[in-house]
């Protein structure tokens, strides 16, 4: 029987941690930080409360309220994300040990919660309010809604018009009343969003397949809040819709990474060879897609 493999690209991930040294016991202490990118919460400066908090250490300077679990692993974990801090040990691990690891590296946590509570802020930035004439990136340009209930389409439902001297904006035009409601608003746009991703997706795939020496058996979008895409070994590619927001140079590289894996279902040397061969600045591009700024909420 074959084994389902598959590789993801994290969505929005921050920059890589450093490298941590093992505590005493366990052996080896993982620290990753998570992509997760709720919006709703927002720190205090000098007090970070995860909503699931069950411990609370003290910091530097600062009341860091944790989630504290324990499971079946053998390691440390530490994820940081807009939620604050979340803490995974071993069920044989003393607290006393997790608080020596926090203490330890709390510069590392505590710059990762700052780092989290920006991004949030930037997240909250991207949101999109749906309405007659909000702005909102598209292929890395700015493109105007326009609710148009008289507009005669070719097409149902939306029209995109590249942008004159006069508009100064490519505009969205959408068969819709003015009177309509937000959420009726968001799924037209949606709607057309992401068939303009599927139908680019194909075509950048089929793009660079070749060149990668791979086939892939098909694509599907994904809505995922915490990755760009995934493969799995059955040559199926998953790409998130929202890729549609970001330049064609960022898109692309999750294109080549994720058909990348269809030679390797790793992160080794060898690769980012495979990536490198089509693509000798994946790393400048890694780092844009890092610090995009996505609306989740479309």
């Amino acid at each position: 029987m074959q084994r389902f493999v598959q590789l993801a690209l994290d969505f929005l991930g921050g920059p890589t941690p450093e490298p941590l040294r093992p505590a005493p016991t366990p052996p080896v202490v993982a620290v990753a930080a998570s992509p997760a990118l709720p919006m709703s919460q927002v720190f205090q400066p000098a007090a970070w409360h995860h909503p699931r908090a069950n411990r609370m250490l003290r910091l530097g300077a600062c009341d860091v309220a944790y989630e504290f679990k324990r499971g079946k692993r053998r390691t440390i974990g530490l994820s940081v994300s807009t939620d604050g801090l979340s803490v995974s040990a071993p069920r044989w691990t003393p607290v006393g040990e997790v608080e020596a690891l926090l203490h330890d590296k709390s510069a590392w946590v505590l710059e990762k919660l700052q780092h989290a509570r920006a991004r949030a802020g930037e997240m909250e930035q991207a949101r999109i309010r749906w309405a007659d004439g909000v702005e909102f990136d598209y292929l890395g340009e700015r493109i105007r809604l326009v609710l148009d209930p008289a507009h005669t389409f070719k097409q149902v439902g939306a029209v995109f018009q590249p942008a004159t001297p006069a508009t100064g904006l490519a505009t969205l035009h959408l068969g819709l009343a003015r009177s309509a409601l937000e959420p009726q608003i968001r799924d037209a746009a949606q709607a057309w969003l992401m068939k303009q991703a599927k139908a680019l997706f194909t075509q950048r795939l089929d793009h660079f397949a070749p060149q990668l020496g791979v086939r892939y058996s098909k694509l599907r979008l994904s809505s995922a809040g915490t990755r760009w895409g995934s493969a799995s070994a059955d040559g199926s590619i998953r790409l998130n819709w929202r890729l549609i927001h970001l330049k064609l140079d960022m898109i692309d590289y999750v294109v080549v990474h994720e058909l990348s894996h269809l030679h390797h279902m790793d992160h080794s040397p060898q690769f980012w060879d495979v990536v490198a061969s089509v693509m000798p600045d994946h790393a400048q591009r890694r780092r844009a897609l890092r610090q995009a700024a996505v609306p989740l909420d479309v």
